[in-house]
């Protein structure tokens, strides 16, 4: 292992034959030539010799101009690895470390799903109140059994199996969910990356018994379901962190793994650390396990409330990327002309819509229909913008928007019609088995105890950081594929 220039860690590059290929929300335009999204939105040329290495939307290293191109598509979120045809890692080099607090059944149910082929599974009691249900379920897996006497919490569990570890890479697994078969030796293939150093899967819900209004809810939006879309963990995008559920990590570049004094959040303070360091995180929702939902609204609710305790605390650790909401300058104007509900504000909507369209399509010339692809990057811009001011108003800020709504008639409108929106809107995108109005209930309750966790982590803090929203450079700068080196990606 050797540091760069800002002593951050660095690895060697991507092997031959690790592949990588274009991703699904990547638009390609001008015949393959121009590449738009990204993790920052940005609008790529390649140069002849990059283009003639993708094939078919895929790159495979074979040399250093298609190890820079694939490196940078990557570090860009502009494409991602295929899984499949990366070479596989033996499960004799990973150790499945199982934190457990009683729930003896759930830790059985779970050993089940656990490959044989494994180095070893370590099982870490946390200070269970039944130790010898615990020890027993061990006992009759052939597990190795380490005890914490206390409860030192979920972050100490991990670590404690981690230390005990000796294999190249460590599973956690917590004990409410069984892993598909063929989840852990997917997120193995990733680790061909040497800058990897965490790879998760999607988190999907599995209900014992009848469902519920909740667990059709949850089936639909999980907090723990990061969605379709393979993609990096990068904070500030739309995956910008991943539970520890189920992860794999390469030990060496763990450190010393979790954070122990954080019981709410220390999932995102890990990632967050990580990314901090220069390695890299990568959601393969490819690879899966099926967590079981709770189906009692006061667990549920209370689960939510917890989730949003844990802001302020990483507000404090990371205060570049707690922001609930990220606003370009214009972006904000559009929120504030909207929430205003004046004569004026849809003309200034509009206005301001133009004029960034405009300023993009002069920094995009490279581009064959620079105005068709700035129109299309502001449309959905706006979406996003839009997307952002409901979830703040109904999410993250609702205890301050319903004291403002008493006195302001313009704001009750705003609230309703926000309330509506995101109900609606997302009932559209997701489709649950759940009927309109319920699903409505419940995405308004799941936002409420979401939303009193983080106020109330904020007053006991008396901070408002994890409350205010960050802003970026309006517009930025559309990069051309020319990183230095190399010559393949170079205008």
């Amino acid at each position: 292992m050797v540091t760069d220039g800002e002593g951050r860690a660095s690895s060697p590059g991507l092997p031959d034959g690790f592949t990588v290929r274009i991703g699904r929300q990547t638009q390609v335009v001008d015949d393959g030539d121009v590449l738009i999204g990204g993790t920052s939105a940005r609008v790529v040329r390649l140069t002849r010799q990059a283009r003639s290495i993708v094939s078919a939307g895929t790159v495979v290293v074979r040399d250093a101009a298609s190890r820079t191109l694939a490196e940078y598509l990557l570090d860009t979120g502009f494409a991602h690895p295929v899984p499949h045809a990366l070479p596989e890692i033996g499960f004799d080099r990973l150790t499945v470390v199982i934190p457990a607090k009683d729930r003896a059944v759930l830790l059985a149910r779970l050993l089940r799903s656990i490959p044989d082929e494994v180095a070893e599974v370590i099982v870490v009691d946390d200070g269970s109140d039944d130790p010898e249900a615990i020890a027993r379920v061990a006992d009759s897996a052939g597990v190795r059994l380490i005890v914490h006497p206390q409860n030192l919490g979920v972050s100490a569990a991990r670590n404690s199996g981690m230390r005990a570890a000796a294999t190249e890479f460590v599973a956690f697994v917590d004990t409410d969910v069984v892993v598909d078969a063929d989840c852990l030796s997917l997120l193995l293939r990733h680790f061909a990356d040497p800058r990897l150093a965490l790879a998760a899967p999607r988190v999907v819900g599995m209900t014992e018994g009848p469902p519920t209004w909740i667990t059709r809810y949850e089936d639909a939006r999980s907090s723990l379901d990061l969605g379709v879309d393979s993609a990096p963990v990068v904070p500030r995008t739309r995956v910008a962190w991943v539970p520890t559920t189920c992860v794999v990590g390469r030990v060496e570049l763990l450190g010393d793994g979790f954070d122990e004094t954080t019981h709410a959040g220390e999932d995102v303070d890990l990632v967050w650390r990580l990314h901090a360091a220069g390695h890299r995180v990568r959601y393969e929702p490819a690879a899966a396990v099926r967590h079981e939902h709770r189906t009692r609204a006061s667990r549920w609710l209370g689960r939510k409330f917890f989730y949003g305790t844990g802001a302020q605390p990483l507000a404090a650790r990371h205060p570049e990327n707690i922001a609930p909401v990220v606003l370009a300058p214009w972006s904000a104007l559009v929120l504030g002309a909207a929430l205003a509900q004046r004569r004026w504000s849809l003309p200034v909507i509009v206005g301001t819509a133009a004029f960034v369209s405009w300023r993009i399509a002069r920094r995009i010339g490279h581009v064959r229909h620079p105005y068709r692809v700035s129109v299309r990057l502001v449309a959905g811009a706006l979406v996003s913008t839009a997307a952002q001011g409901i979830a703040l108003f109904v999410r993250h800020w609702w205890p301050l928007a319903v004291v403002a709504a008493v006195f302001s008639g313009r704001l009750r409108r705003a609230l309703v019609v926000a309330a509506v929106a995101d109900a609606a809107w997302e009932y559209v995108r997701l489709r649950p088995h759940l009927d309109p109005v319920r699903f409505a209930v419940a995405k308004r309750l799941d936002d409420l105890a979401y939303g009193a966790g983080v106020w109330w982590s904020s007053l006991r803090a008396a901070s408002v950081r994890a409350l205010l929203p960050a802003f970026v450079r309006t517009a930025p700068r559309p990069r051309g594929a020319r990183p230095q080196p190399p010559d393949a990606t170079r205008r």
